[in-house]
């Protein structure tokens, strides 16, 4: 069954009697995943019958694609194989019934790979699209259709590198088309909705799933299938979602910092994550050192501790002007300064709540940003919030 037919049927129980939620287990669709590069950025207006078009002065929303699960299909190598990327933005756009009455919808393919291929070139040719889309006053609002494996990690960086009061909002699916309970559409719809939505503005980037809206900061992946994945364990949702209506229960909170500036080569400087484990000695940092990493994240046992050997090869970096910043493998909880390491002692960084992958996107920024003295990182640290 192909998507359109799924969410013609879909769009035939709405229009009955049949419950909203049956609708949804219906048409539901989308993941995460991998596929090939596809730098096809053309414009596309999504074409919606006449009768359903929105009013005029509507929101304007721009949709950019960059392929994972809500773009895949299924593959019958598994009962639960499927392929990344196959469909483009203004085909999800357009099977989604009942999506043209919430705006004057455009689509565009930014790339068409599983999120987790995502890379530099992908993200700064996103965060260019959207600060030009603002600043020329294209757009009220953006979608941005993506694979939820690096999901947290692309809204982190464009919440750090957008500079602009309307809204973002990243969506994904963690089922494909084609499966017996594909979430994408539903999952998009919403994502147009709260795109769409006057009390939006201010909010930045969000991240829109299974009826949830999440702040980039809070969020991150927590189930490898399952559609309830996404959590923000260090400070819960922002806001709920559904077709109806948008519920904040955070409240907007004005920024204190400047959008950090991209990098002008088109790269950022190379950041490595060490996991800690017990028995860790010191060649995984020694290799980073030698491999010219300019940043080095501790995936940390408990508060960011490590083996000793494993912070005496840290203080070897530190001491060559490596960016040294302590996280956590733990799901949940702060890290500390100078609990059980001494780090003003050894010039490291904590990464606070920030888990290891987003305190490596921070720490990339600030030293692309020329930003290297660990007191400045440090504070840097706390003031994203």
């Amino acid at each position: 069954m192909n998507i359109k037919t799924t969410l013609q049927q879909a769009a035939c129980l709405r229009r009955s009697s049949t419950t909203v939620a049956a609708a949804l287990l219906i048409c539901a669709g989308s993941l995460y995943g991998a596929s090939v590069w596809a730098a096809d950025t053309t414009s596309d207006k999504a074409a919606a019958p006449a009768a359903g078009s929105p009013a005029a002065g509507s929101p304007r929303i721009l949709v950019l694609a960059t392929g994972g699960t809500i773009a895949g299909t299924t593959d019958p190598r598994s009962a639960i194989g499927y392929n990344s990327g196959n469909v483009k933005g203004q085909e999800l756009v357009r099977a989604v019934p009942g999506i043209e009455k919430l705006a004057s919808i455009n689509s565009e393919q930014i790339s068409n790979v599983g999120s987790q291929d995502m890379n530099d070139e992908i993200w700064l040719r996103l965060a260019h699209r959207i600060q030009e889309a603002f600043d020329r006053n294209e757009a009220d609002g953006i979608v941005i259709t993506h694979g939820t494996d690096t999901m947290e990690e692309t809204a982190f960086f464009l919440q750090n590198v957008v500079r602009s009061d309307k809204p973002v909002v990243l969506v994904g699916s963690m089922r494909p088309d084609g499966s017996t309970s594909a979430d994408g559409p539903n999952n998009l719809y919403e994502a147009v909705e709260v795109a769409a939505s006057p009390k939006s503005r201010g909010r930045g980037v969000m991240v829109v799933m299974n009826d949830q809206i999440h702040a980039p900061r809070w969020i991150t992946k927590t189930n490898t299938t399952a559609v309830q994945t996404f959590a923000s364990p260090n400070a819960g949702v922002i806001g709920y979602v559904d077709p109806a209506s948008i519920r904040f229960v955070a409240p907007v909170l004005a920024s204190t910092r400047d959008a950090f500036s991209l990098p002008t080569n088109g790269r950022l400087p190379r950041v490595e994550i060490v996991y800690a484990h017990s028995n860790m000695d010191g060649v995984q940092i020694d290799h980073a050192i030698a491999d010219g990493a300019k940043g080095i994240v501790l995936a940390g046992e408990g508060d960011g501790d490590a083996s000793r050997e494993a912070l005496d090869a840290l203080d070897r970096a530190a001491k060559k002007g490596i960016v040294v910043v302590r996280s956590t493998r733990v799901m949940s909880g702060f890290v500390n300064r100078n609990v059980e390491v001494e780090d003003d002692k050894r010039g490291f960084v904590v990464s606070l709540d920030l888990n290891p992958q987003k305190a490596r996107l921070l720490t990339q920024l600030l030293i692309a940003n020329g930003i290297t003295n660990p007191g400045k990182v440090q504070q840097a640290f706390s003031g994203t919030f």
